[in-house]
């Protein structure tokens, strides 16, 4: 038998993803369009944004055409994959619901198809960004792993032995949806006490202002970033103070941490995951909130000190990462 040296393989696997067709990807967000080509290396060749158009479903409709005609003049697509926050069936055609948009019960592929004579994925967002991460990203070489994305909520998902855990009616991966203080802070879902309403930049900002708001000594570095107006603190401005060193702001980002770790420990208790990868704006904030959530897992881990722990890091993609997962999840429908 002869053997292949690990520059042989490498090269053979390089040519293999060269010659994967292009994709393009399509993330849908609440405020922007960004569509982007996606060669087999899961490498942006070209992007491009537009702005939502309001909530009206058709208008986003027309923009999701003009990109792939525009991006689609100058590169040879054949698949198109789209990613947006919502509910999807396990069929990736149609769209049970989407808060952003007015889609209900929409056959979103068979009219994007009919549109754009291509094959069309439909996913959600959060499924795409952790099938990129998977392939791509952080979770290459782990077969069972755990997306979470920090922003104005928390955004889940679960890659299973190569495969994206859609559940069995396709809402699979609703984490932040866990509650974990019984009739703790308000939730948007209409609970109390979800795990979003503690461990998400939103969350971050809500607990910075409450701090600000009681002219706490402590927040002197906060309201001077925000001119003395405390309804203006998000998330961002206390990731951004922390980052600089400042003392309370680092304190508010651990407490979040701690929430976090809590939060793992019990998705770990049922799914016992390889690896937790920790995407969205707030892991912007880095090892400030990856170390407390460390500690916070161990603390509170079923088993703790018998069994093996998780790994738990930042995401690799950043942003990109749902359109580069629409788009190598649309190649299925080829």
């Amino acid at each position: 038998m002869p053997a292949f040296s690990s520059e042989s393989i490498s090269a053979a696997r390089s040519h293999a993803a060269d010659a994967v067709p292009l994709a393009l990807g399509i993330d849908i967000g609440g405020t922007k369009v960004a569509a982007g080509v996606v060669d087999g290396h899961g490498v942006i060749v070209e992007e491009l944004r537009r702005v939502t158009p309001g909530r009206d479903a058709r208008a986003v409709e027309q923009v999701i055409v003009d990109l792939v005609a525009e991006l689609g003049s100058r590169h040879a697509i054949e698949s198109v994959g789209i990613g947006a926050a919502g509910w999807m069936d396990l069929d990736g055609a149609r769209v049970v619901f989407s808060p952003h948009l007015a889609w209900r019960d929409e056959p979103l592929r068979d009219t994007l198809e009919a549109m754009l004579h291509r094959p069309v994925l439909v996913t959600n967002d959060a499924d795409a960004a952790a099938w990129a991460e998977a392939r791509f990203g952080a979770g290459q070489g782990h077969s069972r792993m755990i997306m979470l994305t920090l922003g104005t909520g928390i955004g889940g998902a679960l890659v299973l032995d190569g495969k994206v855990e859609r559940g069995a009616f396709g809402m699979a991966g609703e984490f932040g949806h866990q509650i974990i203080m019984p009739g703790g802070h308000r939730c948007e879902c209409g609970n109390r006490g979800c795990w979003e309403q503690y461990a998400s930049g939103n969350a971050l900002g809500r607990e910075a202002r409450e701090l600000a708001g009681k002219q706490s000594p402590m927040a002197a570095a906060l309201l001077a970033a925000v001119d003395g107006r405390a309804e203006e603190i998000t998330g961002t401005v206390v990731t951004d103070l922390a980052l600089q060193g400042e003392a309370t702001s680092k304190e508010l980002i651990a407490e979040v941490g701690d929430w976090l770790g809590l939060g793992m420990a019990n998705l770990a208790a049922a799914l016992d995951p390889a690896l937790f990868v920790i995407g969205g704006g707030l892991s912007a904030a880095g090892e400030l909130l990856l170390e407390p959530a460390r500690r916070a897992y161990s603390r509170n881990l079923t088993g703790r000190g018998y069994r093996k722990e998780a790994a738990i890091e930042e995401a690799q993609l950043g942003a990109a990462a749902g359109l580069i997962g629409a788009a190598d999840l649309s190649r299925a429908r080829r």
